[in-house]
């Protein structure tokens, strides 16, 4: 075992006071909203919130892409996110001139994947909504990104993301577990998904995963799965298929690159993992370590693969990687409910036209 995971564990039950001071800090702020001490701003706007109660890796990124594919057609959409590490402040509206500096990692793939619709960030919800409608005044239907601890705003529809490998239920309060607020805070939600399920997930075990949930009469819980598509040209965003010998060295700034990984071995590739922190953005101290790591490897056929989320913090350097003479992919991902699509289709639905016949009366 690594002296420092052996260390971390030794070390973890210190951790527990803190939790236990920080849990209470974030309970009373959540008490002071339930009681209506600070005020939650509702919109008169379909306003679907899609976040976690833990700090990361739920896959929140591609079920709002599911929520986009799922409404485009239908209604004008328009997501906000904070924009996390971006190297900006305040409201920005992506364009033409953005990248993942200025945006941040997941709201650059929105506006990379979904060119039609309305990408914007800002840390403050409250004010960035209003600065939206101000600047995209045709908008019909709002996807928060992360948003379930902004309280200061209240969705009509909140949706609650939870790792089928690390449910909610099962984890605690930073830092020593990695819950933002406490378990019970998933009352306030109103769809509940549990994500990265494997494909052949049992009824009987969708059931106990509800029977520990134990969702309030008002929530729906649905499961969903990865799936993984076609690799691409990290250049030209071409679908590109490796070939069958290649060796991949996996470049990787997303919380669990494991899946990825096991993916890719599944599929009879070797795969070496470069593994940096989540939403990290690659200096030129990175690129030198990522450029010896490849060619290091005495294998004929070889090549970079990274994430979509990864690929839009690499294209601040892609002027560097064109000149390697070294294949890069892409591999992206989607979700797909297990069961239930069409019910989880007709909630969001009726939701928005619900808020819109409101709005109208």
């Amino acid at each position: 075992m690594n002296i420092f995971v052996f260390l971390g564990r030794l070390l973890k039950p210190l951790l527990f006071p803190f939790s236990l001071i920080y849990g209470l800090i974030i309970w009373l702020r959540n008490k002071i909203y339930d009681k209506g001490i600070y005020s939650a701003i509702r919109f008169s706007i379909p306003v679907i919130s899609v976040g976690n109660l833990s700090t990361g890796g739920t896959g929140k990124t591609p079920h709002i892409e599911y929520l986009i594919r799922l409404l485009m057609y239908e209604f004008r959409v328009a997501t906000m996110s904070r924009g996390y590490k971006r190297r900006s402040r305040g409201f920005l509206l992506a364009d033409e001139h953005s990248d993942a500096a200025s945006l941040g990692d997941e709201p650059m793939q929105f506006h990379r994947k979904f060119p039609g619709i309305a990408v914007s960030v800002c840390e403050e919800r409250m004010t960035g909504i209003p600065e939206l409608m101000s600047r995209c005044p045709e908008t019909e239907v709002i996807l928060l990104d992360d948003a379930y601890q902004h309280r200061s705003v209240q969705p009509g529809l909140n949706i609650l993301i939870t790792d089928y490998y690390k449910p909610f239920y099962e984890d605690f309060i930073l830092p020593f577990g990695s819950l933002r607020e406490g378990r019970k805070s998933y009352m306030r939600a109103d769809i509940i998904i549990v994500s990265k399920c494997p494909g052949n997930l049992p009824d009987e075990q969708k059931q106990h995963i509800r029977s520990r949930i134990r969702p309030l009469p008002h929530q729906q819980v649905f499961f969903s799965t990865v799936r993984y598509e076609a690799f691409a040209d990290f250049f030209s965003g071409e679908p590109l298929r490796p070939e069958t010998d290649t060796h991949f060295v996996l470049v990787s700034g997303i919380a669990r690159p494991e899946p990825l990984s096991d993916y890719l071995r599944t599929q009879g590739a070797p795969v070496h993992v470069l593994r940096y922190a989540d939403h990290h953005y690659f200096t030129e101290s990175d690129l030198s370590e990522i450029r010896q790591t490849i060619q290091q490897w005495q294998v004929a056929r070889k090549a970079i693969i990274v994430s979509e989320k990864d690929a839009v913090r690499l294209l601040l350097h892609k002027d560097t990687l064109s000149t390697w003479g070294v294949p890069v992919y892409v591999l992206p991902i989607s979700i797909c409910l297990l069961e239930d699509a069409d019910a989880f289709h007709h909630l969001v639905r009726a939701y928005i036209e619900r808020e819109r016949a409101e709005a109208e009366y």
